[in-house]
């Protein structure tokens, strides 16, 4: 093959298109869900995805308190975290995050699907979960997609 007939397009912070997109997680199921979302995050959804780059969309999601989990998840499920202290080990269910934060379970779902990296924690500020149908950022326009299982 004739390697100078093509040329490998590398994406920079000057030349990726970051779009706002709003997503609706009603009738979701939380793995599923989160995986298509840190896809789109990511950027691995369009034709110029760098590995290194920060290209991809700014998510809206809505409805956050609507997503359901197959099987027994919502009771048995357990979020581990601890605190830095001696003995500081909090556990804490699907069931008990919905009634205190329901928008921390699919915080969780997507920010563990992204790197651990200082690339991850760039992606994790593109991403906006809101209760109900109302959300701040209507000046943006964001596109609605719909992401059905």
């Amino acid at each position: 093959m004739n390697t100078l007939s093509y040329k490998t397009v590398s994406a920079n912070k000057n030349t990726i298109d970051k779009q706002w997109v709003l997503v609706d997680a009603e009738n979701q199921t939380v793995g599923r869900f989160a995986s298509e979302i840190a896809k789109i995050l990511r950027g691995k959804t369009k034709p110029s995805f760098t590995p290194h780059v920060d290209c991809g969309d700014n998510v809206i999601i809505i409805n956050a308190e609507k997503v359901r989990f197959t099987g027994n998840k919502l009771t048995e499920k357990e979020y581990v975290r601890h605190t830095g202290y001696p003995g500081g080990q909090r556990t804490s269910t699907p069931e008990k995050l919905i009634q205190t934060d329901p928008t921390l379970i699919l915080e969780y779902a997507i920010h563990r699907m992204l790197p651990k990296t200082k690339l991850g924690n760039k992606l994790k500020r593109n991403l906006f979960i809101y209760t109900g149908t109302e959300h701040p950022h209507q000046a943006q326009q964001p596109k609605k997609i719909n992401l059905s299982n």
